[in-house]
């Protein structure tokens, strides 16, 4: 008998725009069109994986690579802005895979979307956030078959290692986040190519000669600097870590605490994964007209409610471009209602990069399943699979290596050097 599709989407009539556009992302996804042509049909056998990502077309290639490879997979959004309605739709037509997400879905809806996917006693599980596995863990008793789970970004992680100090971990994890494959590349490049896109296409203005502050110089941040000092903006940054902070001026940057640079900025993005960056006497402090994007994971980092306390006007002057007018009478304009810019105004990362990460996630899928009996814990993505995912991105880029003689590895492995 075949398994009924379930879903929650906009519109089945947007899946043959979905289908050009998936095919369109794949072409640059060479990792995971080999993954797709090389594993066995049977390597998710009667496994259910549930996954609570970005509904992108990035998204799409990977979770029809896990449905290729035997899965039943069943597909929540991971951000109430984040998910591309045509893909959706396609997703559920074409390959059959239940989906549940709507770009502009309110509060509750989206967690009403997650737990339809916790419902389906999953074996596995993909989480960009850890909202899935939050949920899990607040009922346990439809964790009972999870074997592991990946998480896919730093704020997930964050929660995950918080869940696991305070021992309540149910079932091992993944941080597909700290795979040098993703946090180098997707973190560096793909934030911070996809951010600056967001905000040109919600707002066309010119960086070049602005002043951007930009609040967190981990990798997201650090990503997003280099890219707007090539487009010619002066950028500065705020940090809490002094490393961090001290890095950022070797790197030629401006830093101060985010009082002091409220006054400076014309745009300000967030890339901190914590809460209340922009919030109370920042507001007070900033230009007339300044613009205001975010680039964590939640929309946390922008204090939203203390700006509406003291504001006497709020209207959307452009899709995803709120306009606040202050008591005082100074506009300030807020991109994708403090959610992921890069996302609520643009498509997200290119999929060159996407390719690596979700490379990452697929195979952690495949470690669980080949090492049953992990213990429950937090864990980081194994050397070799990083390895095999950058030498696989190197063969699609037609870029050779060297490779060490007998001698060299003996050199290495040696401490008595005569």
């Amino acid at each position: 008998m075949k398994k009924r599709i379930c879903c929650d989407i906009k519109d089945m009539k947007l899946a043959d725009q979905g289908r050009e556009r998936i095919e369109w992302a794949v072409r640059e996804m060479p990792v995971i069109r080999k993954l797709r042509a090389e594993e066995s049909s049977s390597l998710f056998k009667n496994r259910i994986i549930g996954a609570c990502l970005h509904i992108t077309t990035e998204t799409a290639n990977l979770v029809i690579t896990l449905k290729k490879c035997g899965a039943e997979v069943y597909l929540a959004a991971s951000n109430p802005l984040s998910t591309q309605d045509d893909v959706a739709a396609c997703l559920v037509k074409d390959y059959g895979i239940s989906v549940f997400g709507i770009k502009g879905e309110n509060s509750r809806t989206y967690l009403q979307h997650i737990k339809e996917v916790a419902a389906k006693n999953v074996h596995l599980v993909i989480d960009d956030g850890a909202d899935l596995i939050a949920f899990l863990h607040n009922n346990p008793s439809l964790a009972k078959n999870v074997i592991g789970a990946t998480e896919e970004t730093t704020t997930g992680v964050t929660r995950i290692k918080n869940i696991e100090r305070e021992g309540k971990l149910l079932f091992p994890v993944i941080g597909v986040n700290e795979a040098l494959t993703k946090y180098m590349f997707d973190n560096r490049y793909g934030t911070g190519q996809s951010t600056i896109d967001g905000i040109l296409r919600a707002t066309n203005t010119l960086i070049a000669g602005k002043t951007v502050v930009v609040c967190g110089y981990g990798w997201c941040g650090r990503g997003i600097a280099k890219n707007l000092k090539g487009l010619g903006a002066n950028v500065i940054i705020t940090e809490v870590s002094p490393l961090r902070a001290l890095e950022a001026v070797m790197d030629g940057f401006r830093v101060l605490p985010i009082e002091e640079a409220a006054c400076y900025g014309d745009i300000f993005i967030t890339a901190t994964g914590n809460a209340k960056i922009i919030t109370g006497n920042v507001f007070n402090r900033m230009k007339d007209g300044a613009i205001l994007a975010n680039a964590g994971h939640f929309n946390v980092e922008i204090d939203i409610e203390t700006l509406q306390k003291i504001s006497r006007k709020i209207s959307e002057v452009k899709p995803f471009v709120k306009e606040f007018i202050l008591k005082t009478g100074k506009k300030i304009y807020v991109l994708a209602e403090g959610r992921l810019v890069n996302l609520g105004c643009a498509e997200g990362h290119p999929s060159s990069v996407m390719d690596m990460s979700f490379a990452g996630q697929f195979l952690s899928l495949k470690y669980f399943v080949n090492n049953p009996g992990l213990p429950v814990k937090y864990h980081t993505v194994p050397g070799e699979i990083d390895r095999k995912i950058a030498l696989l991105k190197l063969n699609s880029m037609g870029v050779r290596i060297d490779t060490l003689t007998s001698y060299q590895k003996k050199y290495l492995n040696s401490w008595n050097l005569e």
